[in-house]
């Protein structure tokens, strides 16, 4: 009895997608990490893997270990400021993952993101920041890119703020409908906003992560994000 072809593997699966089984096989820029076999274990939208390598640890033991990865693409974010108004465009949308583990009822505020997809990092916070916030953005500061979850998800996360002013709210906003986005446009003072990551009301991390960066380093670190 031979092995039936695998969809994403050996044949396209529902995205013409192949050769899903084959990532990370041929890593070698860690002398003391040799991959052994890579397995599909689910091929949704996006994918899980599990993979089985050999680690040699500090002692210079060799031991063999298995982890599964969630890869989903890389991503960006964008926190749209208006410096002269001290206005920050936030979302409030609903993420069941928050829901189904604490969160009082789901609806998260977060920046604008969204994953790369076929675009560079820069052109897609430009193309969430239209669908989500309605927003044309200036000039792109580039802030910091980071892997959000390293212990079982590959996205690295691609940071940037961006100046806006009222003209440049060009659209409703909201999110695509068809992709079953229901996104709610919160201008904010950023220092309500500031004060919202501390009080829990914005539990986000890279929303957090990029507000206190404007508090510190970006637009709003003369006056730590204070009024006036």
């Amino acid at each position: 009895m031979t092995d039936q072809p695998m969809p994403g593997a050996d044949t396209p699966d529902h995205r013409g997608r192949t050769g899903l089984d084959r990532a990370g096989r041929d890593l070698d820029r860690n002398p003391d990490v040799v991959i052994r076999d890579v397995e599909l274990t689910s091929r949704g939208w996006h994918v899980l893997r599990r993979t089985t390598f050999d680690y040699r640890r500090r002692d210079g033991r060799w031991g063999r270990q298995q982890r599964e990865t969630y890869d989903r693409g890389d991503g960006a974010v964008v926190l749209p400021y208006d410096a002269e108004r001290r206005l920050v465009l936030l979302t409030r949308q609903f993420r069941y993952p928050a829901y189904v583990n604490d969160h009082p009822d789901g609806m998260l505020v977060e920046a604008a993101a969204g994953l790369l997809d076929a675009d560079d990092p820069a052109a897609a916070v430009r193309r969430e920041s239209a669908e989500e916030v309605g927003v044309e953005l200036g000039p792109l500061t580039p802030v910091l890119a980071a892997y959000m979850s390293p212990g079982s998800v590959t996205e690295r996360l691609h940071f940037f703020a961006a100046p806006y002013t009222a003209a440049d709210r060009t659209g409703p906003g909201g999110g695509l409908e068809e992709d079953g986005e229901d996104i709610e446009v919160l201008e904010l003072p950023f220092a309500e906003a500031l004060a919202m990551t501390r009080d829990g009301r914005i539990a986000d991390g890279k929303t957090i992560l990029l507000l206190q960066w404007a508090a510190l380093d970006g637009p709003f670190a003369a006056s730590g994000g204070a009024d006036g």
